[in-house]
């Protein structure tokens, strides 16, 4: 897509920090701008939006830890779709031309507490998008080798 400027916005200042250090060193002429907020936190998530005025937003914010979010269901809930929500909403109201949520496979059939806060997320966009002129999108993914949260099983025998 050749961004000239790409917000990394999160909570995790440890993976900004991380994605930041990749992304400046294999990417040179790209201007990152790293940013710590919660996506939860209307105010904060506005004035992001507000300062950047971003064209195209890729909402990978989740709760992903299937059994620690099974522990931690209200704050699995809180995370996954009232941020969503808080997020999408923004794109909406400072007119982001696309707004994309990664979601999950786990939003199909669900089996854990993850898979319906996703779902849940994936109906805040649809719903969203009814009224906007943002272009609303989202993808499911399975588990990515090397991701954090990722699970590999292994046959027995």
């Amino acid at each position: 897509m050749h961004p000239r400027k790409l917000v990394l916005l999160g909570h995790g200042e440890n993976s900004i920090y991380e994605i930041h250090q990749v992304l400046r060193d294999s990417h040179t002429e790209l201007d990152l701008v790293p940013v710590i907020v919660d996506v939860k936190d209307v105010a904060a998530v506005n004035d992001v939006f507000r300062r950047y005025q971003p064209q195209v937003v890729f909402h990978a914010a989740a709760h992903k830890h299937v059994p620690l979010m099974e522990e931690n269901p209200t704050e699995a809930s809180k995370n996954n779709i009232l941020g969503t929500w808080c997020v999408a909403r923004a794109a909406h109201q400072h007119r982001a031309e696309a707004f994309i949520l990664i979601s999950t496979d786990k939003a199909v059939n669900p089996t854990s507490v993850m898979g319906p806060t996703k779902r849940v997320a994936e109906m805040v966009v649809q719903e969203i998008s009814r009224t906007s002129q943002t272009r609303f999108a989202a993808v499911r993914f399975g588990n990515v080798l090397g991701s954090r949260g990722s699970a590999v099983r292994q046959r027995a025998g």
